[in-house]
């Protein structure tokens, strides 16, 4: 079973910057595909960005592109997303997740793991 699990969540002012970092179990052998959700309570949750383990491939949603980056280590087994100009709009818990096909899909469905969620808060 992959196990993943997310670190650098906090609170931040408007216009701050934020580290995410997930680190997931079996990463140069099961997992193909990491990507970062995020969720409001009452609402779906929400892609933000995707990378591919082996090329390193990336995509965005438009909602972040140009501000958050998405990237990787594979001797520390972690993804990161670097999160520029963070707005109140982006205050959500960040959710890693991961799968074992290489796409750049952006639909939650196709993830087979989850980590356990860290919280980004941020203020005006």
């Amino acid at each position: 079973q992959v196990q993943l699990v997310e670190s650098g969540g906090g609170s931040v002012q408007g216009g701050g910057s934020l580290k995410l970092s997930c680190t997931g179990s079996e990463y140069t052998t099961r997992i193909k595909s990491m990507a970062w959700f995020r969720q409001i309570p009452g609402k779906e949750r929400e892609a933000v960005a995707v990378i591919l383990t082996g090329s390193g491939g990336t995509r965005y949603a438009d909602s972040v592109r140009g501000r958050f980056a998405i990237s990787q280590d594979k001797m520390k087994n972690t993804v990161y997303l670097q999160m520029n100009s963070l707005n109140p709009e982006d205050t959500a818990m960040y959710y890693c997740a991961a799968k074992n096909s290489a796409t750049l899909s952006l639909m939650s469905y196709t993830y087979n793991f989850w980590g356990q969620g860290t919280q980004v808060t941020v203020s005006s």
